[in-house]
């Protein structure tokens, strides 16, 4: 009695590719769009990160100079390594006389619109 051979599958079928392909596709995909994200995060940090140094700069002047501000809002170049930041310094009162509280904004330069940080602080009078 003559004996048949089954043909052995030898390879993968076109679609058990094709589904390989929308598998490794769709993980790069999403692999991809996970790093533009850090990316992006990275950036918005380092910028807050720049905006607090400026903030705080112009605080601890305040704090070192002993100076007693004036009321009233000013805005002022304050620039960190490559970015360009403006500061705006606004003195209030407090209910207290001798304490005027001062907060410093920190905007991009080339989106003035976008605040990157806010810093207050409470100044005595050194008098």
């Amino acid at each position: 009695m003559p004996r048949f051979r089954t043909p052995l599958s030898a390879g993968f079928t076109l679609l058990e590719v094709l589904v390989a392909l929308v598998i490794v596709g769709t993980a790069l995909g999403a692999s991809l769009r996970a790093v533009g994200s850090l990316t992006q995060n990275s950036g918005d940090l380092r910028a807050a990160m720049m905006a607090s140094w400026s903030a705080e700069n112009r605080l601890s002047q305040i704090r070192l100079a002993h100076e007693w501000p004036a009321f009233g809002e000013r805005s002022f170049p304050c620039p960190q390594a490559e970015m360009n930041l403006i500061c705006e310094e606004h003195v209030l009162a407090t209910p207290n006389p001798s304490f005027r509280r001062v907060e410093v904004l920190v905007f991009e330069a080339s989106h003035p619109e976008r605040r990157i940080v806010k810093l207050t602080q409470v100044v005595p009078n050194a008098l």
